[in-house]
């Protein structure tokens, strides 16, 4: 949102602030998610989505579901990302949704599809490298950012750090990296930071890295998960970073958490609907999310779960997907 000062009036987005004859009088309406960029910019207040993934195996998808937030309801497609995927990574910004890096082969392109209207993605930019098994990105209110994956071309898992505007359509700029090589991580972000939880390196780690939205440097480790896996879930709240499920031997249920104010590890506080891996996480003002995933071979599921930010609480069935799948899905809000 632009905000334009004068000697006799603020411009906020299509509103005004401006002296009449009573004092200051404002000719909008202030809503919260009309000044997305502040405090709370991850979190969406309308709807979640969940994009490709695995089918079965051998057989991606290219869907978008969209499910509401405001009412515990199944998901629709709404659209189409530009070609089979899964093992991405994903980020939103106020008004696309983004998904980069991914399976088959080894993919480089950032695409992002808007929230505005129910529609196909577009091809919009690439990463530093071509790279599968990505797992949870970060947002900034003015950037995307992916950090680690495999890059199969050295071949390696790397601790790569990229990082990508919103305002304009163009590629990523590698601007640090992790304390660890990971891939296959679960993604958080604060007002400040962007965080990166868990991993396959090998050994997997319960490692919590962060690094600043301020300036591009490397991370740094403020602490641990309660448990070691990856092909986890991540979820943000204003306050917390969540990680849910994910593979171990076998998968977890668990839901734990970690602050933002402080370098802390996490602790559990509640679990899934099941043990599950592979599977999307989403964020709203009030809940965390997780969609699709993976529980047992050879069964996907297509569960739409939500847990509350408020309370430390175990996650309940609110809905489904269009289709049971897997793979480390795209997961976004608005």
């Amino acid at each position: 949102m632009t905000i334009k000062i004068y000697s006799d009036r603020i411009d906020i987005g299509d509103f005004t602030l401006f002296e009449g004859n009573g004092g200051l009088q404002f000719n909008g309406v202030a809503r919260a998610e009309n000044f997305k960029g502040g405090a709370g910019t991850f979190q969406g207040s309308v709807s979640g989505y969940t994009a490709g993934g695995v089918l079965q195996p051998g057989t991606n998808l290219n869907t978008i579901d969209k499910f509401p937030f405001a009412t515990d309801s199944n998901a629709t497609d709404v659209g189409d990302l530009t070609g089979l995927r899964s093992e991405m990574g994903s980020a939103s910004s106020k008004t696309y949704g983004y998904v980069f890096g991914g399976e088959p082969g080894s993919k480089n392109s950032i695409e992002k599809f808007p929230f505005a209207v129910d529609s196909n993605a577009t091809d919009v930019g690439d990463l530093s490298q071509g790279k599968r098994l990505v797992g949870g990105g970060q947002s900034s209110s003015t950037n995307g950012y992916s950090s680690g994956g495999n890059v199969p071309s050295i071949p390696a898992i790397v601790n790569t750090i990229d990082k990508f505007p919103f305002a304009i359509d163009s590629n990523a700029t590698d601007i640090g990296d992790l304390t660890r090589l990971a891939a296959l991580t679960a993604g958080q972000s604060s007002t400040t930071h962007g965080y990166t939880s868990g991993g396959e390196t090998p050994p997997n780690v319960n490692t919590i890295d962060k690094f600043p939205f301020a300036t591009d440097t490397n991370a740094t480790d403020v602490g641990d998960m309660t448990v070691v896996r990856f092909r986890l879930a991540g979820q943000s709240s204003t306050t917390h970073g969540y990680n849910s499920g994910g593979a171990i031997t076998p998968s977890t249920n668990t839901i734990d958490k970690f602050p933002f104010a402080t370098d802390t590890n996490a602790a559990d506080v509640g679990d899934l609907t099941a043990s599950k891996d592979s599977l999307a996480g989403q964020s709203s003002t009030s809940f965390g999310y997780t969609t699709g995933g993976y529980i047992s071979s050879p069964t996907k599921t297509n569960v739409i779960e939500k847990f509350p930010f408020s309370t430390n609480s175990n996650a309940t069935d609110v809905g489904d997907l269009t289709s049971a799948r897997f793979n480390n899905l795209a997961g976004n809000q608005v």
